[in-house]
């Protein structure tokens, strides 16, 4: 499995008719392309942990969707309804990391 993870930042001058265009766009990527598997979205927790005093202030949102594989991780990339979305994106934050990982369970850590 392929776990496409996107931390993002909305720019703090995001009005609410551009966040609602942001998520209609990024439900309609998921709705329209077969390839993803799963999706997981969240918000930022702080809870007094005390790598929250080292860490970056990045992110405020957590996407992350799952592919078969790498083959189906570029399907997503290249539909019409990412490129949507991809603009939405850049209109939409202030910073975002977004990176790919190879997903396995723990019983197959020495594959990777």
């Amino acid at each position: 499995m392929v776990t496409h993870v996107v931390l993002m930042k909305p720019r703090v001058d995001l009005s609410e008719t551009d966040r609602r265009a942001f998520v209609a766009a990024f439900q309609a990527a998921v709705r329209e392309i077969p390839a993803i598997r799963g999706v997981r979205i969240g918000r930022r927790i702080t809870h007094g942990a005390g790598y929250e005093q080292t860490s970056i202030d990045a992110a405020d949102f957590l996407a992350a969707l799952d592919f078969d594989d790498l083959a189906a991780l570029q399907t997503y990339l290249r539909h019409p309804a990412h490129e949507a979305l991809g603009v939405r994106f850049g209109q939409s934050l202030s910073a975002a990391l977004v990176y790919d990982f190879e997903a396995v369970a723990p019983e197959d850590l020495g594959r990777i």
